[in-house]
């Protein structure tokens, strides 16, 4: 039994290694892809986790697979594709550490994605299923992906969804808010960042924008703030967990870790068992999310930097920047 499964994207991510603003920018070859690092936070913490995507048959494919294996993630339905290669994305930082991403993806494999590659016999072996927003950027992975919330549904999953917002790969955001809206009948857990929450919503208030995306079908939204921690609402209970201090080297993956680690602690609960926690249960989830989303962001890369149950425990043991709010 997978105790977390995803859909989406795998690509390269080319990490800058040298200082914000230099004139000739070194860069690293790490992992990447949304979706892979919420499974690489889950099996840091001991989760039992399977990848469905498609990379392209070249050195950048190979390097892919060996590193998910490496990390825990089962890559028997990482397909290979002989025409297209493998996507790259360059990470770029800030001064302060925050990325924004260049796309070399038109094509890429990871969009190659189609029905045919999603195999059915995986989702009943699974608690949780989890996709985000880039896989339904283009075709086939869009189909792809819908098909596999279709077959997540029919095996009782839970359902998680980050509307991951990437606008270069995009038409245009009316395209892009009509197709990230549209699973939100259909998701059990929503995780926003504070810049996706007006964007899916059409209010950056905290409480009255996940009130407003609560009611389009999520039981829990999660909205994380970065530095700031994170806000969470379940129905009519809302609360809010202040972020741990810590020295920021690279934002990249600092989400999905976040992310990976709630869903570590929500692994097998049904969506009745969702509904019913307790605002405790809730703070408690949440504390344990900001400081595996905060530890994240002391490492460059996203991949082989997620933090694992000792350090997430040390962080907790000093306290959170502020009181909470």
């Amino acid at each position: 039994m997978f105790d977390l499964i995803a859909v989406g994207e795998l690509l390269i991510d080319f990490t800058p290694e040298s200082a914000p603003g230099a004139p000739k920018p070194l860069y690293s070859q790490n992992p990447g892809g949304a979706p892979r690092n919420v499974l690489a936070a889950a099996a840091a913490l001991g989760a039992r986790t399977a990848l469905v995507s498609r990379v392209g048959d070249d050195a950048f494919g190979q390097f892919l697979i060996s590193a998910a294996a490496a990390q825990g993630i089962d890559t028997a339905h990482i397909s290979r594709d002989r025409d297209i290669h493998t996507t790259l994305a360059f990470v770029h930082l800030d001064e302060t550490g925050d990325r924004s991403f260049s796309f070399y993806r038109n094509p890429g494999a990871d969009l190659a994605l189609a029905p045919e590659h999603i195999p059915a016999q995986l989702f009943p072996q699974a608690r949780i299923f989890h996709f985000g927003s880039v896989s339904m950027t283009g075709a086939p992975a869009r189909a792809a992906t819908f098909h596999a919330l279709d077959l997540a549904r029919r095996a009782g999953c839970l359902v998680s969804y980050d509307p991951n917002w990437r606008p270069s790969l995009w038409a245009g955001q009316a395209e892009a808010l009509e197709v990230m809206r549209r699973p939100l009948p259909q998701v059990d857990v929503l995780k926003v960042s504070q810049e996706e929450l007006p964007l899916l919503s059409g209010t950056d208030d905290l409480a009255e924008g996940s009130r407003r995306l609560c009611e389009q079908g999520p039981a829990l939204v999660l909205v994380s703030l970065g530095a700031q921690g994170a806000f969470w609402r379940l129905g009519t209970m809302t609360g809010r967990r202040k972020g741990y201090r810590v020295a920021t080297v690279d934002t990249t993956g600092a989400g999905d870790a976040f992310l990976g680690a709630a869903l570590w602690q929500l692994r097998g609960l049904n969506r009745a068992q969702l509904e019913g926690l307790s605002p405790s249960a809730l703070e408690e989830i949440v504390d344990f999310a900001n400081a595996a989303g905060a530890l994240a962001t002391t490492r460059k890369g996203s991949f082989s930097v997620m933090p694992l149950p000792a350090e997430i425990d040390s962080l907790r043991a000093q306290g959170p920047a502020k009181e909470d709010a």
